[in-house]
């Protein structure tokens, strides 16, 4: 049979179309196969690390066998070692299109977690880092650096607003704040209604799933003063420490911290739209110690903010929290006043665990530190420095994560932005893997 030049020439071409596409498509395949399989073997060896320290793995919602597996395998350090730094150099070789910034990002993602992972398992097998050193390897942040005088300029403008004649700012704080703490027959009726108006408020703006919910528990003799365990398809288990007395603002803070929009929406999110939706089996797990806590620590800070900002938050305690634990309403704007400068002095907890754990600040140095420019209690202190001593430099993922992730909200919504954009920026970034240092 015989064919036109013409036609000789359509189906040469139409051949090379469809070789071409099929290459393409094979090249989409590659790279995204490729992921995937790195992203598994990341699964696996964060859930190995997690047989050498029980407080790696936060939470696990990946098939039981994988956990199975690795119990099984008893990796040695060394192993886990070889085996972090072969998967980074198996990711740093796969090449994506510049085109598809969905999987640039999840790249990114996942280079950022295997190296923090690596430094993990450096740590565990004795390395030492200083203080900041180790921040940067495990949170992908620089914290900064303050003075003495930087609090001392906030503490003498304390002293000017506390009430009370006592010797000194500590004193009269101590004194001022003994006025508002929740007796203990209400704490569960407060914080629970402070769940409830957190809940409300951000399912306004945030689309949840139906059967989303969490369980309440009161604890003592923790390091740790709240804590959200996530059990994943959705479910939480919150924690507060009562070893304590609870303080009015409190209730708000764990309740949005642990809760709404903090730590439970952040973990349900990150769960439908990033494991279910997309089917990246990395976010099964969550390593504590990894850049994603400082967003996860950050976000939940700063979202307390988002679901009730300043006015309306006094105003909701004044009218309901205050009422119910039996509080004198009529304190409200002082105490909160007092409790703006107080949050100024966030950064000098990471003060203390600096010096603490390059060694330049005894344990007791520390805490009177601490007693001096945080204001804690001596006992408070104590459970601080136990806190510092078990999750070390994790300290910075709060206050520093705060900060930047303030920052990256406000800036992409933009000078004077209405509610809902505040919202929608702060929703895409629960439900996105950036990491800190993608939010400059």
């Amino acid at each position: 049979m015989k064919y036109s030049p013409v036609k000789i020439f359509a189906i040469i071409a139409a051949t090379f179309l469809v070789c071409f596409i099929s290459a393409a498509y094979s090249q989409t395949n590659t790279y995204k196969e490729k992921m995937d399989e790195i992203a598994t073997s990341y699964v696996k060896l964060v859930l190995a690390i997690g047989q050498h320290d029980a407080d790696y793995v936060d939470a696990y919602n990946g098939p039981k066998e994988w956990q199975d597996e690795i119990k099984n395998m008893n990796y040695r350090l060394t192993a886990l070692h070889d085996w972090s730094a072969g998967l980074l150099k198996r990711l740093a070789a796969v090449k994506i299109p510049s085109k598809d910034r969905e999987f640039t990002l999840r790249k990114t993602h996942l280079a950022k977690q295997l190296s923090a992972a690596g430094a993990k398992i450096d740590m565990l097998r004795g390395k030492k880092y200083s203080f900041d050193d180790e921040a940067k390897k495990l949170y992908d942040a620089q914290p900064p650096k303050y003075a003495e005088s930087h609090f001392n300029k906030i503490l003498d403008e304390l002293g000017k607003i506390l009430p009370g004649e006592l010797r000194n700012t500590y004193e009269r704080y101590q004194e001022f704040r003994r006025q508002f703490v929740i007796p203990k027959e209400k704490l569960d009726t407060v914080f629970k209604t402070a769940i409830n108006e957190c809940r409300a408020r951000t399912k306004k703006f945030i689309t949840l799933p139906e059967n989303e919910s969490f369980v309440v528990e009161y604890v003592t003799d923790k390091a740790w003063s709240g804590y959200n365990w996530y059990q994943g398809n959705a479910y939480s288990l919150i924690q507060m420490n009562v070893d304590f007395p609870i303080f009015i603002d409190r209730a708000v803070d764990l309740a949005a911290h642990e809760g709404y929009p903090g730590h439970h929406v952040y973990s349900v999110l990150r769960e439908s739209e990033l494991l279910k939706k997309k089917g990246w089996i990395e976010f099964c797990i969550y390593p504590l110690f990894s850049p994603q806590s400082l967003i996860a620590e950050g976000s939940a800070n700063y979202g307390i903010d988002v679901v009730l900002p300043y006015g309306e938050r006094m105003k909701f305690e004044k009218e309901v929290l205050f009422p119910l634990a039996g509080l004198d309403t009529a304190q409200v704007e002082q105490y909160y006043h007092v409790q703006s400068l107080v949050a100024k002095l966030a950064y000098a907890g990471n003060e203390a665990a600096r010096g603490y754990l390059n060694g330049t600040m005894t344990k007791d140095e520390a805490i009177h530190w601490l007693t001096k420019y945080a204001l804690f209690e001596p006992a408070r202190a104590e459970q601080r420095i136990r806190f510092i001593e078990k999750y070390r430099s994790y300290v910075i993922n709060y206050n520093l994560g705060q900060d930047l992730v303030r920052a990256y909200v406000e800036k992409k919504a933009g000078k004077n932005p209405s509610e809902e954009k505040r919202w929608k920026v702060f929703t895409d970034l629960l439900s996105s893997p950036l990491l800190p240092s993608g939010l400059k």
